[in-house]
């Protein structure tokens, strides 16, 4: 059983931080906080993230000069971020936040279920691809086994198995499609796009193994 995916939350403030907690308590995933920029830099160096809720402004590195490091990190670069900040923010906060590399941007206070249902989507398509990754990897080393002599090993057994677990995976995309269509982020029709040419991708050489 794959591990919960984790999503950071970046705040100053506990209260906040308390709160965000609460919200997607209702959520297979599992929060990690950062009370800094400096701290969700040190946390993102050995741990793979699903999502990252970066609060605007905070002393010290604030939330634009924290996703500027993220976004030019190898490993840390694609991690969808959402950026949070207060309502009577700057008005050139929204646009700063989208230059920076956000995928949204939330003014608190902001509707718990709109959160709950944007972090839901990320955090499906996060473990989609890891499943998606998992299986590539699993068909690529049955295609490969071959016994002495060049003779291609017995994947009766194993073949229904990936077939089962594909069919599941193409099912589950159906569900975060329609997920995202509620949603109504304009940004996701782009890695959705991606994930279902790499399910289809490994349709192609599953049929090709049958």
């Amino acid at each position: 059983m794959p591990d919960r995916a984790k999503v950071l939350l970046v705040d100053d403030r506990e209260e906040n931080l308390i709160a965000l907690e609460a919200i997607l308590s209702s959520l297979d995933v599992a929060p990690v906080r950062a009370r800094s920029g400096e701290e969700a830099l040190k946390a993102l160096l050995g741990t793979d993230f699903a999502l990252i809720l970066l609060d605007v402004r905070m002393p010290g590195m604030d939330g634009f000069e924290t996703a500027a490091h993220i976004k030019r990190r190898e490993r840390t670069r694609n991690i969808p971020i959402i950026f949070l900040t207060v309502v009577d923010s700057a008005p050139d906060y929204a646009f700063r936040g989208y230059a920076a590399g956000a995928v949204d941007y939330l003014t608190k206070p902001f509707d718990p279920w709109v959160l709950r249902a944007k972090v839901a989507v990320f955090v499906e398509l996060y473990n989609m691809n890891r499943r998606v990754a998992d299986q590539a990897s699993l068909l690529r080393e049955r295609m490969a086994a071959e016994l002495p002599g060049g003779v291609t090993a017995d994947h009766s057994t194993v073949l229904p198995e990936l077939s089962r677990r594909l069919t599941a995976v193409e099912d589950e995309l159906a569900r975060v499609r329609e997920l995202a269509a509620k949603t109504g982020d304009s940004v996701l029709p782009d890695p959705l796009t991606d994930l279902a040419e790499r399910v289809g991708h490994l349709r192609a050489g599953f049929d090709a193994l049958s």
